[in-house]
């Protein structure tokens, strides 16, 4: 069996500090957090960025600076930079994170009803990010809420703006999103290009029962506290105790973790 990327998403645009005092906001937080989790077990982080007062933002400095610190300490690391439209939805806005040349950046293709408001992505604004991603020699995660961005994602391909294999983040178990089941995992990926990878993200209460269906059908996982703030009912998770407990299921059925430069390979970087 192919090895286990695990990504950890470790701060997202909402999880403040009164919610789960672990939840990592300054720069060097967020650097100290995804070293932990990169020993823990991780190939990929997933970063978005915060401001002074603590809120999501697309603040090109930010953004450097995380990456810049981030890749002096951990160059084998693959870092994923958001282009998330909580913190602003203008591709002007959006692209921030971009200028600082990760290897990885989020690329959602499809609009879908958050609790409160609408996240949207028209294909015109998808297509900016898409093109610029490819001038950077950027890898898109393809976020996918819904099975209608799939084929989003299919058609960006066709226009060339996309480079085989494609990589999926299957966000499952959110409010107004799809279901974390096994019956829309199994349709989301028999939907897939043929060579493409893919993981599973489960949101809340979700993010165990997504994993181990993950595990089990050979895709990879993200966990981390922008999905889900706890490790069981009532106890406040840490980033790197949710990357363990990915390590250790997966030890339970023989899926070797992935290091850094493996991930790669799979993921044509």
């Amino acid at each position: 069996m192919k090895k286990l990327i695990i990504c950890c998403a470790l701060t997202g645009s909402l999880p403040t500090k009164e919610q789960n005092p672990h939840v990592p906001i300054t720069p060097d937080e967020i650097v100290a957090d995804a070293l932990a989790v990169y020993q823990a077990g991780a190939s990929i982080v997933h970063i978005h960025a915060r401001d002074a007062q603590g809120k999501n933002c697309h603040d090109r400095g930010i953004f450097q600076e995380i990456h810049t610190k981030l890749k002096a300490q951990a160059p084998e690391l693959i870092v994923q930079l958001s282009t998330g439209g909580r913190a602003g939805q203008g591709f002007d806005s959006r692209n921030a994170c971009l200028f600082s040349n990760p290897e990885m950046a989020s690329l959602c293709t499809g609009s879908t009803n958050f609790p409160t408001g609408i996240y949207a992505n028209d294909m015109e604004l998808v297509i900016q990010l898409a093109e610029m991603m490819k001038q950077r020699n950027i890898k898109p995660e393809l976020e996918i809420f819904d099975t209608n961005m799939v084929g989003a994602a299919v058609t960006l391909e066709q226009m060339g703006l996309l480079q085989p294999p494609l990589y999926f983040d299957f966000v499952m178990g959110g409010r107004n999103g799809q279901s974390a089941d096994i019956r829309q995992l199994g349709y989301l990926v028999s939907m897939l290009p043929a060579g493409s990878q893919w993981c599973a993200s489960g949101i809340a209460a979700n993010q165990v029962n997504t994993m181990l269906m993950a595990i089990a059908a050979g895709g990879h996982v993200r966990v981390g506290l922008e999905d889900n703030l706890y490790l069981r009912r009532g106890v406040k998770a840490t980033n790197v105790e949710l990357v363990e407990r990915v390590v250790r299921i997966a030890s339970e059925v023989n899926r070797e973790i992935a290091t850094p430069a493996e991930a790669r390979a799979m993921l044509g970087l």
